[in-house]
C-alpha cells in the first residue's frame, strides 16, 4: 500500500528572514549613540565615524530589521515605534556584549597552573613564590600538590604538573642549589647502643642517606618511627622518639645533633623541574620558585 507523503508547512518568509538576520554590534552601538546624543552630528564623536558613514550604518540597520527606525520631527530625529522597541533590545545586547568581553579579557581562561613540591618547601613557597604569583595573576587558579620527589617527577612526565620542586643527588646538573644533610634530634638518642631513627616512607632520599651513613660507619640503628608526613616526622623528633636526617629547612625549634656523635651525611640538591611548552604564567611561576629556592 502506498503511503502518501505528508507535506510539511514551510516557514513564512518573515520567519526565514528573521532566522538568518544578524545585527552587527557596531550598527547597534551607532543606533544607541544617536538616540543618546540627540542627533547624528553629535553622535559622531562617540562612535568615531563621519556623519555620512553614520547615516549609512542606520540605513543598513533599517534594511536588516525591515523597519524605519527614525522619523523627522522638525529639526530633530525621533524614534518610530519600531525604533523604540529596538532600542530596548539594543541596550541589553550591548550590555551583555561588553560584559562578555570584559569577563573573558580580564579572566585567565587558559586553565590552572599546576605546581608540585616536597613538604620541605611547602611553607616557604606558599608564603613566598605562590603569593607573588597570585598578586601578578589574581584570576589564575593554582593547583598545588605536595608529595615526594619521585611522585612529583612522575606526575610531570604524565603532564599532570607544570612545575615540580624537589630533591636530587648533589651532583646533578639541574641543581638550583645544594644543601648539607644534617642529623636532628636529642643528642642522648644519638649515643644509644642502637640509634632510633625517625624516617619518611619509601622512597625517600634522606631515609636512604641516613641508613647508608650509619651502616658505612658500623652504627647500629632501628627505625622507631615511619610516616608519610613531614609534620608528623618533626613531631616525632620533638617527642624524642627518634633522630631524623633532613636539611636546614626541617628544624622548627629542633637543634642539630653535634657532628661528633653520628657519621657525616652527603649534600642534597634542590631542583626545579618543568614541563615543556609552558605558557607565560607557568614560566613566571617557575622563575619565582627558582628565585625562592636560591635564597633558602
Amino acid at each position: 500500500m502506498a503511503v502518501a507523503a505528508i507535506a510539511q508547512p514551510r516557514p513564512s518568509r518573515q520567519r526565514e528572514r528573521t532566522m538568518t538576520v544578524n545585527l552587527p554590534t557596531n550598527l547597534l552601538r551607532s543606533f544607541v549613540a544617536i538616540v543618546d546624543a540627540g542627533s547624528m552630528l553629535s553622535a559622531t564623536g562617540q562612535v568615531f565615524v563621519t556623519q555620512s558613514a553614520l547615516s549609512l550604518q542606520i540605513r543598513r540597520l533599517e534594511e536588516l530589521v525591515n523597519q524605519t527606525l527614525f522619523k523627522r520631527e522638525g529639526r530633530r530625529l525621533a524614534l518610530t515605534p519600531a525604533g523604540e522597541l529596538l532600542l530596548t533590545f539594543a541596550r541589553r545586547l550591548l550590555d551583555m556584549h561588553d560584559e562578555a568581553v570584559l569577563a573573558v579579557s580580564s579572566q585567565d581562561v587558559a586553565g590552572p597552573v599546576r605546581v608540585g613540591m616536597v613538604q620541605d618547601f611547602a611553607d616557604t613557597l606558599l608564603a613566598g613564590a605562590l603569593k607573588s604569583f597570585a598578586e601578578r595573576y589574581p584570576n589564575t587558579r593554582v593547583f598545588a600538590r605536595v608529595a615526594g620527589t619521585a611522585e612529583l617527577l612522575m606526575m610531570l612526565d604524565r603532564h599532570q604538573l607544570d612545575v615540580a620542586v624537589g630533591f636530587d643527588s648533589a651532583e646533578v646538573q639541574r641543581a638550583i642549589r645544594t644543601a648539607p644533610m644534617t642529623w636532628y634530634g636529642d643528642p642522648d638518642l644519638a649515643q644509644q647502643d642502637v640509634v632510633p631513627l625517625a624516617v619518611l616512607e619509601k622512597p625517600c632520599r634522606f631515609r636512604e642517606a641516613a641508613i647508608a651513613s650509619l651502616e658505612a660507619a658500623g652504627v647500629r640503628y632501628r627505625i622507631s618511627v615511619e610516616t608519610p608526613n613531614l609534620s608528623t616526622l618533626r613531631a616525632a623528633v620533638q617527642a624524642r622518639l627518634g633522630i631524623a636526617c633532613r636539611t636546614h629547612l626541617f628544624p622548627g625549634n629542633l637543634a642539630a645533633v653535634p657532628p661528633s656523635l653520628l657519621p657525616p651525611l652527603p649534600a642534597v640538591a634542590c631542583i626545579v623541574a618543568k614541563a615543556a611548552d609552558l605558557d607565560a604564567r607557568c614560566i613566571r611561576l617557575e622563575e619565582l620558585i627558582v628565585e625562592a629556592v636560591r635564597t633558602l
